[in-house]
């Protein structure tokens, strides 16, 4: 796990480097929108997503620049989705990270503005050919990420935990919330390796197995600090499903029936990543990684 951590540092720090050559900057009348847009990508992230697109170029032998551009697209919409989840309308959140929210630093209509331009900006940087030379491979990046990021993905799995509140929902409904909500973004970091390096069928459907089990494990271990965990420690409110009304894997599972299903995901989640041998060490560290971190 020291190694995962060491290596977690270095690709944080090479993200990023390369999400400050691609952000607006200014001194002109917009020059606030530029603040917001650097407070909110540029904090204590973990960047776990930006690291499993690399981890997944790795696979396949994809040029270094190639993959940290993709990671730095996927953190700007990942930074996106916060800052309009913390939203007085959505979630309504003070803290993030243990920082002020950003409508919370700056105010309601910067942070929506921050959050419009980060999402465009991640589709202009897929789209350039300093992100990948074949015309193709770009085409589908953005396209993929378009599906997960869109309404048959992270923002059409936020509108159902919205209108999940003082619902009573079965497990079956919970999944699939989480899995548009959480795993789709997270889905498409681990698959966008394979669109860049040409996958064949059976490594394609190994890391969408992989991406599968940790995307729901990483809810699963969300919901389980919501309760166990405090803000301090978290860096956010805590308690929040429970205060809004939402049913969630604890709540339905119990503790130790959640704890057991983490568990079973994310040994299933390493099964999947038998096909890359010694290669995918890190993305196995990874799973194990979700499902024992503290915040």
């Amino acid at each position: 796990m020291n190694d995962l951590k060491a290596n977690l540092r270095s690709a944080q720090k090479e993200v990023d480097k390369t999400i400050k050559s691609l952000l607006p900057f200014g001194k002109g009348i917009e020059k606030k929108l530029f603040e917001a847009i650097n407070y909110s990508i540029l904090s204590s992230g973990k960047r776990l997503r930006p690291f499993l697109v690399i981890q997944s170029s790795k696979l396949f032998d994809v040029s270094e620049k190639s993959a940290l551009r993709v990671a730095s697209s996927i953190e700007m919409i990942h930074s996106y989705s916060l800052i309009h989840d913390d939203l007085p309308s959505m979630d309504n959140d003070d803290l993030r990270r243990g920082l002020l929210t950003t409508h919370k630093k700056y105010n309601e209509a910067t942070a929506i503005l921050a959050g419009d331009s980060l999402l465009t900006l991640s589709f202009q940087v897929l789209s350039d050919t300093l992100t990948h030379s074949d015309p193709r491979i770009r085409c589908d990046l953005i396209n993929e990420l378009a599906k997960a990021a869109g309404a048959y993905g992270m923002v059409g799995g936020q509108m159902m935990d919205l209108e999940a509140e003082n619902k009573k929902l079965s497990i079956g409904a919970i999944t699939r919330i989480q899995m548009l909500k959480t795993g789709a973004l997270i889905a498409y970091a681990c698959n966008s390796g394979a669109i860049m390096g040409r996958a064949e069928k059976k490594e394609k459907f190994s890391l969408q197995g992989y991406a599968h089990d940790i995307g729901l494990a990483y809810q699963i271990r969300d919901d389980l600090l919501d309760v166990t965990s405090t803000e301090k420690e978290l860096g956010k409110k805590v308690n929040k499903d429970k205060k809004a009304g939402k049913k969630n894997f604890v709540s339905i599972l119990g503790k130790e029936r959640a704890k057991k299903q983490l568990e079973f995901l994310g040994n299933q989640a390493i099964k999947h990543l038998e096909v890359f041998d010694d290669k995918a060490n890190l993305l196995r560290e990874v799973a194990r990684f979700i499902v024992e971190r503290d915040r």
